[in-house]
């Protein structure tokens, strides 16, 4: 049997864990892959730009298997975490960039763990595709990316041979479907149980934080943010916004939408959840208690609302989340 060629990336301002943990999953499914088969099925490299890497601030030096400069074998390529301001850690990284597309037209697939997602879409190979990524970064990903359909919710996203995981250690979710991928579900639950992992996590909703979209340049549009942000537990209406700022309601639709990705409508809903989130986390307040104070008189809408948001019941959300 040809063995499957994983190539794990060392990069500049990596999150060195999400490259000892990419290694230590695939090394595990090899051990256990050995004991049924006799033989291991994935070869395993760490690539960097030159043989010798140092990150952490200094308190890491990895020592790669090959540079990018050599001539290596790939079917899998595992684009680590990145640290810092994500722009500029793809400028200290664009040397991977040529050689990450090369390889994805030679039919090799690319994994991007958490925040490696903007590496992935600084390759251009995202364009007009579907991806994830932390879902704290999700407002910075769609400014920089508006080319790119970005699905924070989801854990796992696949499109083409391309991969990527939501927020930090989402990505051994990932590791684990692309193990399970290549050899089968039996040892990637095995993995799963080696390492403590939940393996069908599918969502990262429970999790995700809003926060409306700001560094775009329409000062009316931040006007209307901040009135639905302040005032969210009155009616509200598009209309009484668009009157509010001289705007007719079309024109205000077609600018708030451009600039937050977000409709009017869809961005006071998630302001209210989660200001009914923050609520549950706080006490004991009756759900239908907090349904009136963020603005909604119909339980039913706001429990589904709720649930679609977060993934979660009211219920469910506060027995995870209480901090009473």
């Amino acid at each position: 049997m040809q063995k499957k060629h994983v190539s794990i990336l060392a990069l500049k301002n990596a999150n060195y864990a999400s490259i000892v943990d990419s290694r230590a999953v695939f090394e595990k499914a090899n051990e256990l892959y050995k004991q049924r088969y006799n033989s291991e099925y994935f070869a395993i490299q760490i690539i960097a730009e030159e043989s010798e890497l140092t990150i952490e601030r200094g308190l890491i030096t990895i020592k790669p298997d090959a540079t990018v400069a050599d001539t290596v074998e790939c079917d899998l390529i595992i684009i680590p975490a990145l640290r810092g301001d994500l722009l500029s850690s793809n400028h200290l990284n664009r040397y991977f960039v040529d050689w990450i597309i090369k390889r994805y037209r030679q039919n090799c697939e690319i994994a991007s763990l958490c925040t490696g997602a903007f590496l992935l879409a600084f390759t251009g190979l995202l364009k007009d595709k579907k991806c994830t990524t932390h879902w704290s970064y999700a407002n910075e990903f769609r400014f920089y990316f508006p080319d790119i359909t970005l699905v924070d919710e989801k854990m796992i996203v696949e499109h083409n041979g391309l991969y990527s995981s939501g927020g930090s250690n989402a990505y051994w979710n990932l590791l684990l479907f692309l193990v399970e991928k290549y050899m089968n579900r039996e040892i990637a639950i095995l993995v799963a149980k080696h390492f403590v992992v939940n393996l069908d996590r599918l969502t990262q909703t429970p999790f995700i934080v809003f926060s409306g979209l700001r560094n775009h340049q329409d000062d009316e549009i931040l006007e209307a943010q901040d009135f639905i942000e302040g005032n969210y537990k009155t009616k509200i209406t598009v209309e009484s916004l668009a009157e509010q700022l001289h705007l007719t309601r079309r024109t205000f639709e077609r600018r708030f939408k451009k600039a937050t990705h977000c409709t009017v409508l869809e961005y006071l809903q998630k302001v209210r959840i989660e200001g009914s989130k923050k609520a549950l986390e706080a006490g004991r307040k009756p759900v239908e208690e907090i349904m009136t104070d963020v603005g909604y008189a119909d339980s039913q809408t706001f429990r589904e609302l709720f649930k679609e948001v977060t993934g979660l019941t009211p219920f469910q959300y506060r027995e995870r989340y209480s901090r009473l």
